[in-house]
């Protein structure tokens, strides 16, 4: 199974759509820091996590669902820029010593470790809001700026990655097997379902399109996330970018120290394929189809 391999067709396409989200978060970079030496740091400070590399899956997945339904990408694209800026924040908090406490985040030391806390505090807080800004100032319409705006707001929050993520710290000693799925499928499916719908919504696709993709996300974040499970006890930590073994030295309890690696693996595979059978529901699927594919055999 570590064997996949992209066609040629799908990885220029994911090629291509990384290098329009690149692109145009180096182009709000530059807006950030105009005219305003005073922000400059926070900006470094910004940007530095973002920079630090990552798979973009989530703008992947937004511009794609959004081509299969017919829309234009490049109407999406800042909407995509966007939620990477969230899920960078999400990174830059989780990693501070009063929630994971991580030193490294894709092979580079982690913001607070670069930056200073406090420093690393503001970053996150102003790529969230940055975020929204982008959203507010684009070129959709109205409505469509409405949707997209609660559609993040929702995953973001209290019933998403924000309460995933409460779970996560307040029951690390008392997690049973049903809870961790229900923070999994908040603190990693909420922004994975929020950049599939977005991408349905942005191009006009109708109720049952958004409908498959909620729950194509859903499968797909817990496969994500038990996948990473399964990457702290057995990955590469020169692939990874991080130490291993961290969720055990800090006494988490995950997917994979409950059910053992085969059957997390065998329960990704499970997700991955529940995952797959959604996506018939859309034409033109080959790329995304690959793309849940190399999320399952993934070693990083």
């Amino acid at each position: 199974m570590n064997s996949f391999i992209f066609s040629e067709r799908s990885k220029a396409r994911l090629d291509e759509f990384t290098s329009m989200t690149n692109a145009e978060l180096e182009r709000y970079k530059e807006n950030a820091a105009k005219n305003d030496y005073c922000k400059r740091s926070i900006v470094e400070a910004m940007w530095y996590s973002i920079a630090a590399g990552g798979k973009r899956i989530r703008p992947v997945l937004m511009l794609e669902f959004c081509r299969i339904c017919g829309g234009d990408v490049k109407s999406v694209l800042p909407s995509a820029c966007a939620l990477e800026m969230i899920h960078t924040f999400s990174l830059i908090h989780d990693d501070l010593p009063y929630m994971d406490n991580d030193d490294f985040r894709r092979g580079k030391p982690s913001c607070h470790k670069a930056y200073g806390e406090a420093e690393a505090l503001l970053a996150g807080d102003a790529l969230l809001n940055y975020a929204y800004e982008i959203i507010s100032e684009g070129s959709l319409e109205a409505e469509a700026k409405v949707a997209v705006i609660s559609e993040l707001s929702r995953n973001v929050g209290i019933n998403g990655m924000i309460g995933g993520q409460v779970i996560d710290t307040s029951y690390s000693g008392e997690m049973t097997g049903e809870l961790l799925l229900e923070m999994y499928s908040m603190k990693t499916g909420a922004l994975l379902k929020a950049a599939c719908k977005i991408g349905c919504i942005v191009a006009n696709a109708d109720k049952s399109k958004i409908k498959a993709a909620d729950i194509y996300a859903e499968k797909l974040g817990l496969a994500f996330q038990i996948i990473d499970d399964i990457l702290d006890i057995s990955g590469d930590e020169k692939l990874l970018g991080k130490p291993t073994g961290s969720d055990k030295e800090s006494g988490k309890i995950t997917y994979a120290s409950v059910y053992g690696l085969e059957k997390s693996r065998k329960a990704a595979e499970k997700l991955t394929k529940e995952a797959l059978s959604e996506l018939d529901n859309f034409d033109d699927n080959e790329f995304i189809k690959e793309l849940t594919m190399f999320l399952l055999v993934r070693n990083y």
